[in-house]
Order: C-alpha cells, then sequence, then structure tokens
C-alpha cells in the first residue's frame, strides 16, 4: 500500500547516561521504568471515539395474528419440552436423543468455540505485547582489518550476551480495536444462536420424520386391509363367473383393482425404511442399529397452543436473535472502517542487559532502553481504505434486509402454519365423516353382492371410493401434525431466551 508515514521517534540509550555519570545513569533508569509503566497503562488511552452506526429498522408489525384463536393473544408461549405435549413416550426419547447426539448441533458447537476464540484474537490488539528475548553471539573479526591496524593476521574474535522485554502498545484513540472486539463479540453470539436455531430445527425434523413413520406404517395397514377386502371380493366374484352370473369383464375388472392394492404396498414400505434411516442419522446411529416401533398417527394427541401477541417473536426466535446480532457486529464493522482513517499510535519500549561477558550481563551498567512513539497517518492507498468502508455498509445494509425478512417471515411462518393446523383440524373431522360413509357403502355392497343383487359395477366403484377416502384421512392426519409442529418451530418452541433484547435503535 504507497502510503506516507509521519513517524515521530524519541530514542534514549545507555550510551547517554554513561556519558554524564553516575546520576544521570540513575535518572535515566527510572525515566525508562516509568515510559514502560505508562505503555502498561496506556489501554485506558483508548477507544476515545466510538461512533454509533446504528440504522432505521422500519420494521410493519401487526398487534395480533390474522388467524390467531380469539381470547389467546396474550397467552404463554409453548414450554420447553413442548414434544411432550404429543403425548408419545418413543417420540420423547428421539427428541432426548437427537439433542444429546446429533451431529449438526455438534457441529454448532464447534462452531462456539472458534467464535469465542475469535473474540480473543481481536481483543488482543486492545492489550499491550510483551517479548522477552535472549541472545548470544560470537563473532570474528576479518583478518584483513586488524593486518590495516597493525594487529597481525587472524583478526579479533569477541563475544556479544543480551537479554531483554519489548513492550508494545497500539493506542486505540479512534475505538477501531475496539469496534472490531464488538464485532467479534457479537459474532460469538450469532454462533450461539446458531446452536439454537440448529437444535430447534433438528428437533422439529425428528419429530416431522416420525410423524411420516406413523403416517407410513397406518398406510400400509390400510392398503393391506383394502388388499383383504378386494381379494374378497374377487372371490365372490370368481364364484359368480364359474356360475356364469359375471362376466370376464366383471373378473378382470376386479383383479386389476386387487393388483393395484398390491402393487401400492413396496412404495410405502420404501417410504418407511427410509425415513427411519433418516431418522437414525437425527440420532447419530447407524441405520443397522437402530429401530422404531412406532405405532399409528390416531395415537398421537395435538397438543394445545396459542400463539400469543407477535412482539414477542422477537424474544422467542432464536433466528431473529441471530439476525440481529449479525446487523449489531455489521454496524461495528462499519465504525472499525471508518476508524482506519485517521492516525494510528503506537508506542514501543525495549530494556535489557547487554555485555561482552556473561559473567558481567546482569550489571547496572550492562541495562540499556529504547522507547519509541510513532505516528502513521495513510495519504492516499489506492481508495484501499474507501472501498473497505464501503464494503463494510453493503454488509450492514445486507444484515438489515436479512433482520427485516427473518421478523417478517417469522410472522409468516406463524400464520401459515395456524392457518394449517386450522383447516387440517377441519379437513380431518370432514375426512372422517367420508370414510364412515365409504365403509358403510362398502358393507352394504359387499352383502347385496354375495346376495346376487347388486351391480358389480357399483361394488367396483364403492371399493374405490372407500380405499382413496382411507388413504386420504392418513394424509390428512399427517399434515396436521406436521402442521402443529411448524407451529411450534414458527414460535421458537423449545428454546428459552435469555436476557433482554437489546434495540438496535438505542
Amino acid at each position: 500500500m504507497p502510503t506516507i508515514t509521519s513517524v515521530l521517534s524519541f530514542r534514549r540509550s545507555r550510551a547517554h547516561a554513561r556519558i554524564k555519570g553516575p546520576r544521570a545513569t540513575l535518572s535515566g533508569k527510572w525515566r525508562g521504568v516509568a515510559a514502560l509503566a505508562a505503555l502498561a497503562l496506556s489501554p485506558v488511552l483508548s477507544g476515545c471515539i466510538l461512533g454509533s452506526e446504528r440504522p432505521e429498522l422500519n420494521l410493519d408489525m401487526s398487534d395480533t395474528y390474522r388467524t390467531a384463536p380469539r381470547g389467546n393473544a396474550d397467552a404463554a408461549v409453548p414450554v420447553l419440552d413442548w414434544w411432550r405435549g404429543f403425548r408419545s413416550s418413543e417420540l420423547t426419547t428421539l427428541m432426548e436423543a437427537a439433542q444429546i447426539y446429533n451431529l449438526d448441533i455438534a457441529v454448532a458447537l464447534a462452531q462456539i468455540v472458534q467464535a469465542d476464540a475469535l473474540v480473543g484474537v481481536s481483543g488482543a490488539p486492545l492489550l499491550p505485547s510483551l517479548t522477552g528475548n535472549a541472545s548470544a553471539e560470537r563473532q570474528k573479526q576479518s583478518g584483513a582489518n586488524t593486518i590495516s591496524s597493525g594487529q597481525g593476521f587472524g583478526g579479533a574474535t569477541f563475544n556479544t550476551f543480551q537479554t531483554g522485554l519489548t513492550a508494545s502498545y497500539m493506542l486505540d484513540f479512534w475505538g477501531k480495536n475496539r469496534a472490531a472486539l464488538y464485532a467479534a463479540e457479537e459474532n460469538a453470539t450469532v454462533s450461539r444462536y446458531n446452536r439454537e436455531v440448529v437444535t430447534l430445527t433438528t428437533v422439529v425434523t425428528v419429530a416431522n420424520t416420525y410423524f411420516q413413520i406413523l403416517a407410513a406404517q397406518d398406510e400400509i395397514r390400510v392398503t393391506r386391509q383394502n388388499l383383504a377386502a378386494a381379494e374378497r371380493i374377487l372371490g365372490l366374484i370368481r364364484n359368480q363367473f364359474n356360475g356364469g352370473t359375471a362376466s370376464q369383464l366383471d373378473l378382470s375388472q376386479q383383479e386389476a383393482l386387487v393388483a393395484i392394492q398390491r402393487a401400492a404396498i413396496p412404495p410405502l414400505e420404501v417410504t418407511l425404511a427410509q425415513n427411519i434411516d433418516a431418522l437414525a442419522l437425527l440420532v447419530a446411529r447407524a441405520p443397522a442399529n437402530f429401530a422404531v416401533r412406532g405405532g399409528s398417527t390416531r395415537q398421537i394427541v395435538v397438543p394445545h397452543v396459542t400463539p400469543g401477541l407477535p412482539s414477542e417473536l422477537l424474544y422467542q426466535r432464536p433466528d431473529i436473535r441471530q439476525a440481529e446480532a449479525q446487523l449489531a457486529s455489521s454496524n461495528f464493522s462499519v465504525e472499525a472502517a471508518r476508524a482506519a482513517f485517521f492516525p494510528q499510535i503506537s508506542l514501543t519500549g525495549t530494556t535489557g542487559f547487554q555485555s561482552a561477558a556473561l559473567a558481567s550481563l546482569f550489571t547496572p551498567g550492562a541495562w540499556f532502553y529504547t522507547l519509541t512513539a510513532s505516528l502513521t497517518q495513510p495519504i492516499f492507498d489506492g481508495f484501499l481504505l474507501e472501498s473497505q468502508l464501503k464494503q463494510a455498509k453493503g454488509v450492514q445494509l445486507q444484515n438489515l434486509q436479512a433482520y427485516r425478512k427473518a421478523v417478517l417471515s417469522a410472522f409468516s411462518d406463524v400464520e401459515k402454519a395456524l392457518i394449517a393446523l386450522q383447516k387440517f383440524t377441519l379437513q380431518e373431522r370432514l375426512q372422517n365423516d367420508v370414510v364412515t360413509a365409504s365403509r358403510k357403502a362398502f358393507d352394504v355392497a359387499e352383502t347385496q353382492l354375495r346376495g346376487g343383487t347388486v351391480n358389480l359395477i357399483t361394488v367396483l366403484q364403492t371399493q374405490q371410493t372407500l380405499f382413496t377416502a382411507e388413504n386420504n384421512l392418513v394424509l390428512v392426519r399427517l399434515n396436521k401434525l406436521l402442521a402443529a409442529s411448524s407451529l411450534f418451530q414458527a414460535l421458537g418452541g423449545g428454546w428459552t431466551p435469555s436476557g433482554t433484547l437489546v434495540s438496535l435503535q438505542q
């Protein structure tokens, strides 16, 4: 970087004290100690200027949810272990195992360790650095030099021993390093919220996968029951065909329906096995050593949940808190980039002992020190600093829009989950009526078929209607369970926020 640097230096060595005598030696020593002490206390002079780079949020928020149940606007948020409300001991066990063993959560924890380490890295420039050094040197002078001086051939050989301490510090007068530290601290906060986001996503995925396993088991049971019913009807039609009261078309149509039901089973078994394998991965288990008992979606109880107030999402949702911390970090990054335009002041001090003989290394006459103060002001750097500031502002604007989107997306997620849960609950009740009526029609048609008083086309239609209704009922129950878990996720269930929300506009 082409820069013009102005350096203001103050140097004082032990040689000056040697010329002025013992008194000058003592006063010089204490001046050096005082200067090093001032260097150690110099952080109190740092961070004199730390501006505010907080943009306006301008969020569009409502007082209530459009689809929220009446009278529950100020109800409590979901409890920490919200999955227990489904009343499935196996689901609860899987949820607890996922929180302990899930590898995505483990990765998020490792990222927290990295972020905390980066906080230490960013905070290091705010403290003086102290370096110890020791050296021993043996040097032989050139023989040509000794001949010219009349000392003969071979040259002189002499030793140099040195030990000392070097302290340096850059005054953070404009708050650049402190702003960088604050940005790193906010990034560490981002990593913690990310861990909560990953945990919430993981447990919801566990719940959804488990529900899909139950639905696949239900579909397999329903399909096998339908296959048994279709084979039963096929037997009746075959008897009628043998007796001459049924046509080949009637027999072939029923055989096709039986084949359709039989062919529907393998894809359902594939879905079941794949979801079990996916669940094994979520709890960090090998699929060969993992099994799920399962059951039925009819055994799962959908817990009652109220959405509370929309403003509570700013506290409840870890992804919103994560976006907020990212925006705060970018604010401090802009401050650091702006402070880089101002002069940088650094102090350096070196003290130690130097002697040609090891035995006299630590004598008073061997002590020396050097003090340096420097001021560096960028003049022209090819617009590097200006470009870095523009980049920081661009990241700030990006994080601002991401924060606004996170808030609005949270409101949208809750609304969509409320609508889905409400409508799928209604659809389940209506679909139950469809299954009941279809089952009754099929039973009547089968009875009349045994008596030979019904058209075979009617029997075929009632079978298809019943089979479709029962399969649809399983899918509706699955959709209702998925909507319930989505609502818990949208409300930030399973995470208890600590502290208070810091307003970015303060």
